[in-house]
């Protein structure tokens, strides 16, 4: 009797695990889907009061909602629970490829454009706002992005989302907005609340990178506690690997805009003389 009662006990608790995990997946999706339904109506809108929207920006958007759905719904989702390199997977399409094309889908543009003319008021006053600007400090941006992907690694963190429903959906809405961020304020392609320059910028960007490729040497070394040595050592080489790729690409879009900013201004010098 007692081994049937916790067999049963074990069917139980494994029945909560799954409904908890279709739950969270649900949850975490349904923003993404929402973004989505609003860009696209935002687009159509646009495109019949006034010029047509860039069409690429719509493929980048769509492209960026869908990494992040893959992140955090279906079988990717579902493995990342218990295999530590299916959850690096999802952290690099959540964190870094989906906040990468999202960014360079120029959303907040988009609305500005689209919003009636109160609304895109009230709009540009929160993005001029001193919370805005705080957060979109590169610094800031990079404390929340890197600083919080070294808390969730090298602290218990990491096991308790898994175990808690409310801290599996924080950590991972922090993954993607926090990446969002980070990258917004590297490359400027929305109306940026802080001014930061080209200098300022570079010297974040390099340091955030040191910091994310210093924290998967990390977890390639000291995983987290549960993580076999095995997962661990892929998982890690994918955040290095993975993450250097997404991060060569930020570093070409920053510098063509570099370039695109100076290049002007260097053939009216040219001409002067």
């Amino acid at each position: 009797m007692p081994a049937a009662h916790s067999l049963h006990h074990g069917h139980e608790m494994a029945g909560i695990h799954v409904e908890i995990t279709l739950l969270a997946q649900l949850l975490l999706a349904l923003p993404f889907v929402l973004a989505l339904i609003f860009y696209v109506s935002a687009v159509f809108f646009t495109n019949h009061r006034f010029r047509r929207w860039p069409l690429h920006r719509t493929v980048l958007w769509i492209a960026g909602v869908g990494c992040a759905l893959v992140a955090v719904i279906g079988p990717l989702a579902e493995k990342s629970h218990h295999d530590f390199a299916a959850h690096m997977t999802g952290h690099l399409f959540l964190g870094m490829l989906a906040p990468l094309l999202m960014v360079l889908a120029a959303p907040m543009t988009l609305a500005l454009r689209s919003l009636s003319v109160p609304w895109a008021r009230a709009l540009s006053r929160v993005l001029k706002s001193r919370p805005a600007r705080f957060v979109s400090d590169p610094v800031v941006a990079t404390l929340l992005n890197i600083g919080g992907l070294w808390l969730l690694y090298t602290t218990n963190l990491f096991n308790a989302m898994h175990d808690s429903l409310l801290l599996h959906l924080f950590i991972h809405l922090h993954v993607f907005i926090a990446g969002y961020l980070f990258t917004a304020a590297i490359i400027s392609i929305d109306p940026a609340p802080h001014q930061a320059s080209v200098r300022y910028r570079a010297v974040v960007l390099l340091l955030a990178l040191a910091a994310h490729g210093i924290l998967a040497k990390y977890l390639y070394a000291y995983p987290p506690d549960g993580v076999p040595p095995a997962e661990a050592e892929a998982g890690a080489m994918l955040m290095y690997y993975g993450g250097d790729l997404i991060d060569a690409v930020l570093i070409f879009l920053f510098c063509a805009q570099v370039y695109r900013a100076t290049r002007p201004r260097a053939a009216v010098v040219e001409s002067a003389y």
